[in-house]
């Protein structure tokens, strides 16, 4: 469905809003407009005075004094931010970025009070099986573009017809340009609900989900409220801690007896990151994120640096076995947040969801998940899933697979292998 031949300049004006952050300020006759479950065609035109004043800014930065020590014990390194930032200043073309995403099919639809944001790439494929994926933070749908050309078609990366899906991957509420929810409530309960309209809006009568970081619980809530068309799931940071390991771990004592060598080294790696505080960034989202993002809405390169203190997002973006990434796949993502102000939006989500990281999360309710579910570990996860500990926590688990390469962002870090082993995991929900 588009809008009608009348509307090109309220919806230009509408686009042109979104990317500036200025939703809440368009007239009355046109946020009317936009108040209808249509689903409106969007492209991205960032005006150029932002690009103007985010280089301003940056040439502006006042830099802290180097660390104390020799690591990141302390934070992101002043000598492996400042050439980013610097880079992303003088360098960086945002508007290549944009061509990625005006390549490919974009639209709004409102739900549930606000705008959302999603691709929607169609496969060739007359039988193709309909996937909703769920991107995290500090991710965006930047994610997943690579994977949509292996989904939507698998022949031409070596795959089969018959494993072709239709992708459709939506910005959160709050991230990109998705609107900012201006109310309490929004976690991931009230955004799979959300998801699902969204799929059935489409006109989809059966699907499946997907999701890593936030997209776990996302897709986890999904599978408990089981909409109707919905499918089954699939996960790459599964809700997996049983009971007595939580509390062991809440409580800072040692591991429970009886753990395998797998459980046992999972256990330590939540351990290790509850001691040095890699995850403090959920903490400090989750209880004060408007503080935080003072801050980050008024700085690029603090922004950067706070982005960059995601662990999946430093080791992909510092250590990765990829000589040739380039630093504009991590700046697109960082302009995105930067562009349309959505660093404080975003992270009222860990504020919802109890000032905690989907990666520490226990199990949450997963007994009442009674469709299939299927799980893929990747190596450089936050933490490698026991399948012991997976079966416990999910009923119907019917899919289980460790793979030797990957990490937190798997999706964008291997597309090929994360396709895959979606078309693998998935292919018994086609029948």
């Amino acid at each position: 469905m588009s809008e009608p031949s009348s509307l090109p300049n309220r919806r230009d004006l509408l686009i042109a809003s979104v990317a500036t952050g200025a939703l809440n300020a368009l007239p009355a006759s046109l946020a009317n407009a936009a108040e209808d479950d249509a689903i409106r065609p969007f492209r991205v035109n960032v005006p150029e005075e932002q690009l103007v004043d985010l280089r301003r800014r940056i040439a502006a930065t006042r830099w802290p004094d180097r660390e104390t020590v020799n690591d990141q014990s302390q934070g992101i390194q002043l000598a492996k931010i400042k050439p980013l930032v610097e880079y992303w200043g003088t360098s960086y073309d945002w508007r290549k970025a944009e061509a990625k995403l005006n390549a490919l099919p974009q639209f709004v639809t409102r739900i549930d009070g606000l705008d959302i944001y999603f691709i929607h790439v169609r496969s060739k494929q007359p039988n193709a099986l309909p996937v909703i994926i769920t991107h995290g933070w500090p991710g965006s749908v930047f994610e997943q573009l690579k994977v949509i050309g292996p989904l939507t078609d698998p022949t031409t990366y070596g795959g089969r017809a018959e494993d072709a899906f239709d992708v459709v991957i939506p910005s959160m509420p709050g991230y990109g340009f998705s609107s900012k929810p201006t109310d309490v409530g929004w976690g991931p309960d009230r955004i799979a609900r959300s998801w699902a309209e969204l799929m059935k809006r489409l006109g989809y009568t059966r699907y499946v989900a997907q999701g890593g970081d936030w997209g776990s619980p996302v897709s986890n809530a999904m599978a408990r409220q089981a909409p109707v068309g919905l499918l089954g799931i699939h996960v790459n940071l599964p809700a997996i801690i049983p009971p007595e390991v939580a509390a062991a771990l809440a409580a800072g004592g040692p591991a429970p007896a009886g753990l395998s060598d797998k459980e046992r080294a999972t256990f330590d790696a939540f351990s290790a990151a509850a001691k040095t505080g890699s995850r403090s960034y959920a903490v400090m989202m989750g209880t004060r994120p408007q503080t935080i993002g003072y801050a980050l809405s008024d700085s690029p390169a603090g922004l950067a640096a706070w982005m960059l203190g995601h662990p999946g997002f430093a080791n992909w973006t510092y250590n990765s076995s990829d000589p040739e990434k380039s630093p504009d796949e991590v700046l697109d993502n960082i302009s995105l947040y930067w562009l349309t102000n959505t660093a404080t939006s975003s992270g009222r989500l860990y504020w919802e969801y109890g000032g905690r990281s989907p990666a520490l999360a226990a199990p949450e309710r997963t007994a009442e998940i009674s469709l299939p579910v299927t799980i893929t570990v990747f190596p450089g996860e936050s933490y490698r899933a026991p399948e012991t500990w997976a079966r416990r926590a999910y009923p119907n688990l019917i899919h289980f697979h460790e793979v030797d390469k990957g990490g937190h962002f798997a999706a964008w870090e291997e597309p090929e292998l994360f396709s895959v082993e979606l078309r693998e995991a998935l292919r018994p929900l086609r029948q």
